[in-house]
Formats: structure tokens, C-alpha cells, sequence
């Protein structure tokens, strides 16, 4: 006899066998171990500047271009992403994932603090910094009110959810835009 013969012949079988394998993987899901789960941050480092009054095409010639060349000859990048706009400019590095982080966010400050003599003398020094996946923004919350105006719903804000919300473990850091 088939699998399929006694499954049509005793569904009652059946669905005892289908629901001991599903129990079976549940048991299984739990006790399966942290390392089973890692946490994979993206190895990024981002490079940002300013340089006040220059339109979109300036920051991509005399600013985004200097740096990318600079940083495009560093092991292990995977892929260089960059935006530009009017006074400001945004290059992200994404490494591979075997490359040490300290390391490679060392290497792109090198090579920045190189190319700063190639950028315009009255830019903003450039702003390295890591990418923290966890540093993501986890919660928005908008306020509006049909009766209240802009400045009483920012004072709300600022003195009952800010103060409310700084106050609870694992906040780091809350803005409030108005």
C-alpha cells in the first residue's frame, strides 16, 4: 500500500500524522539556538558634505567626483552610491561582508582627508560616518488637530511625548519636526 491509499483509506490518520508534524516543527522552532539567526549589519560607510550656495551640478563636479575617485581605489568595495543636491552631497560605500568595519571606515577618512586639498578651500570638511542598522528610525508619530494651531500641538509634543518617551530603556535619540 501507498502513502496516498492509506491517506484516502483513514483520514483520520492523515490529519493526526499532519498535525504531529506540524507540533514536531514548532517544538523544533523553538529550541533553535541564537546562532542560527546572526546579526547582519551591511558593512556602509557614508560620506557626507556641504558646501553652501553651490547648485547640484557644482557639488557633482568640484565636490561628489573628487571624493568618489579618491575613495574608489580602497579593498573591498562593493558598490559606491552618491547623491547630490543643491549645497550638499551624500556618498554611500558598501563594502563587502567579510571587510572589518574599523578598518574600512579608517581607510575612507584617509582617503577623504587626501582629497580634501582637490575640493573647493570654503566647502565643510567632509563628515564620515558608519551606518547602524539599529539606528534606524523605529517610530513616527504625526500629530493634527483641527482645533489646535502649528505651536501648541510642537509644544505637546515637546513637553508630553518627548519627555515621555526619552524616559523609556533603549531611546537614544528623538526629533521633533514642526
Amino acid at each position: 500500500m501507498s502513502l496516498s491509499s492509506i491517506s484516502i483509506n483513514r483520514p483520520v490518520l492523515s490529519t493526526v500524522m499532519s498535525i504531529a508534524i506540524v507540533i514536531f516543527g514548532i517544538i523544533g522552532f523553538s529550541y533553535l539556538g541564537v546562532r542560527e539567526f546572526p546579526s547582519v549589519d551591511p558593512p556602509i560607510v557614508s560620506v557626507s558634505a556641504s558646501y553652501v550656495g553651490a547648485n547640484a551640478n557644482v557639488m557633482e563636479e568640484q565636490v561628489t567626483e573628487p571624493l568618489e575617485e579618491a575613495i574608489n581605489g580602497i579593498a573591498g568595495i562593493k558598490s559606491i552610491t552618491s547623491t547630490s543636491s543643491d549645497g550638499r552631497t551624500r556618498i554611500s560605500v558598501e563594502f563587502e561582508l567579510g571587510v572589518d568595519m574599523e578598518a574600512a571606515a579608517n581607510d575612507v577618512r584617509d582617503k577623504v582627508s587626501q582629497a580634501i586639498r582637490r575640493l573647493p578651500p570654503d566647502i565643510d570638511a567632509p563628515i564620515v560616518s558608519k551606518a547602524d542598522a539599529d539606528a534606524e528610525t523605529i517610530m513616527i508619530i504625526t500629530l493634527q488637530s483641527n482645533t489646535r494651531d502649528l505651536i501648541s500641538l510642537s509644544e505637546i509634543a515637546n513637553n508630553l511625548f518627548k519627555e515621555r518617551l526619552q524616559t523609556t530603556p533603549g531611546v537614544s535619540s528623538i526629533s521633533i519636526w514642526g
